[in-house]
C-alpha cells in the first residue's frame, strides 16, 4: 500500500527541518493529539495512539537536508515513512510525506484511511513548525 501526504510549506530552511526530524524526540510535537504514548530512544520512537497497537519507527535512511526515512521495528509488516524535503529560499522548504508498505488486502481496507488521516496531520504539523 503505498499512500502520500499533500506537500507542506515549512517556515524553516531545508536544513532545519532536516535536523529537526532526525531528532526523535520532535516527532512527538508531529503526532495527532490523541497520542496514548511516546517513548524515545537515540535512533528511534515508539508511539501509540487511541485504537492503535504501539509501532516502533526506527531511522533507515538520512540524507542531508533532502530525505528522513524511517522504517516501523519488527518484521509484523514491512512499513516504511519517507519524509522528501526541497528547499524553497533560505528560509522555506517544502516536505512530502509517503507511507510505503507490504500489507494485504483485507487488512490495507481497514487502516488505509487512519493512515492516510495520520500522514495529513503530520504534514500539516510540520507547516505550523
Amino acid at each position: 500500500m503505498n499512500l502520500q501526504s499533500e506537500k507542506s510549506q515549512v517556515n524553516k530552511s531545508a536544513k532545519e527541518l532536516f535536523e529537526f526530524l532526525t531528532n526523535t524526540a520532535n516527532f512527538k510535537a508531529l503526532l495527532p493529539n490523541d497520542l496514548t504514548g511516546f517513548e524515545v530512544s537515540e535512533d528511534s520512537f515508539k508511539f501509540s495512539m487511541s485504537g492503535m497497537p504501539a509501532i516502533r519507527m526506527i531511522y533507515t535512511e538520512k540524507i542531508p537536508y533532502s530525505k528522513v526515512q524511517l522504517k516501523a521495528a519488527g518484521d509484523a509488516f514491512p512499513i516504511f515513512l519517507t519524509c522528501s524535503i526541497q528547499e524553497i529560499s533560505d528560509v522555506k522548504c517544502e516536505a512530502q510525506l509517503f507511507f510505503d508498505g507490504e500489507i494485504n488486502m483485507m487488512m490495507a481496507m481497514m487502516i488505509k484511511k487512519p493512515l492516510q488521516n495520520l500522514l495529513d496531520t503530520l504534514a500539516e504539523k510540520m507547516s505550523l513548525l
